[in-house]
């Protein structure tokens, strides 16, 4: 991209080698970016939050007393992480109503997508956990290793690989 004005404005260009693109102020991106990421963010914060709701119930059930010690320390682990995991998918909308009128858009969009990518790591580390937990408790501990094994190569697939490989088709 390259800075150009336009109508007294600074303005991000468009690359004509990539071809394509907008004709926005700096503000102007950062908002788009907002809106773009709150959309994002309302898709996993509602699966977050499902699933950090059900872990939480998972305790008060009858057979969780007959956990074995083992499950006990995963089921904290897991819980531990969705915890984590709805702190910082909801971080964006805190860090947004902290510095609103503070003229701080672009800054904060840079970091809200940070504390994103991280919440969706966290995802795919409680999602882990919690088929782990689930499946050791249906099946024997290989197949739920082979399973829970096949689930994360399938995440890592659809949540990094093949966006990557977009972007990389892109270019």
């Amino acid at each position: 991209m390259r800075a150009g004005r336009t109508a007294g404005k600074d303005r991000i260009m468009a690359n004509p080698e990539v071809g394509g693109g907008r004709d926005e102020t700096p503000e102007e991106r950062a908002d788009r970016r907002w809106g773009d990421l709150l959309q994002e963010l309302r898709v996993t914060q509602t699966g977050v939050q499902i699933l950090f709701g059900f872990l939480l119930t998972v305790v008060f059930q009858q057979r969780f007393s007959q956990l074995s010690p083992t499950d006990r320390h995963l089921y904290v682990v897991t819980v531990a992480l969705g915890a984590a995991t709805t702190g910082s998918l909801v971080g964006p909308v805190a860090m947004h109503r902290l510095l609103t009128g503070q003229r701080l858009k672009p800054e904060t969009v840079v970091w809200a997508s940070r504390l994103t990518v991280l919440g969706l790591f966290l995802l795919l580390c409680t999602m882990t956990c919690s088929l782990l937990l689930v499946l050791r408790v249906v099946t024997s501990d290989a197949t739920s290793a082979w399973i829970v094994g096949l689930m994360v190569v399938w995440f890592v697939l659809c949540w990094l690989v093949f966006p990557l490989w977009v972007r990389r088709r892109g270019d």
